[in-house]
């Protein structure tokens, strides 16, 4: 089995939480699906795993941060800048809020916020791939 993440999140209302992630463009795998969770698939590597309350409290008696608070910042790389844009328009149009914090631009990266209906906090993320290789020298770098 190929290295995975699994982001497991609680949510208020599954259904809701799943049209949500469908809207940035997730899919479901109904293998891993019911009542109490659902399996939101952003690409072969990362998962989302949805969990009713009630389920997340199986695996933990921490409790839920509350909307308003920030655990992590999860970032999800996107092919473009505008589909940057795209994602934070529809989390802003399906029950999420966009622009949370304000946008980064650097020329080779850009990126916005966003929170899920949950407050669960995301950022999409757009790096020119020169800038992403490790090995290349990105025209306007500074070679060591």
């Amino acid at each position: 089995m190929s290295r995975m993440i699994f982001v497991n999140l609680p949510v208020a209302d599954l259904e809701k939480s799943m049209a949500f992630y469908e809207s940035l463009g997730f899919t479901n795998n109904p293998h891993f699906t019911d009542e109490t969770a659902a399996c939101m698939v952003w690409s072969e590597a990362i998962h989302v795993m949805l969990l009713t309350h009630a389920k997340w409290r199986t695996f933990t008696n921490r409790p839920i941060p509350p909307a308003d608070s920030s655990e992590v910042m999860l970032a999800l790389s996107c092919d473009s800048r505008a589909a940057v844009d795209a994602m934070s328009e529809a989390a802003g149009g399906n029950g999420g809020m966009a622009d949370i914090n304000p946008s980064q631009d650097y020329s080779f990266m850009y990126s916005r916020a966003l929170a899920d209906p949950d407050g669960h906090v995301w950022e999409s993320v757009w790096m020119d791939p020169a800038w992403a290789d490790p090995t290349a020298t990105p025209q306007g770098a500074v070679a060591d």
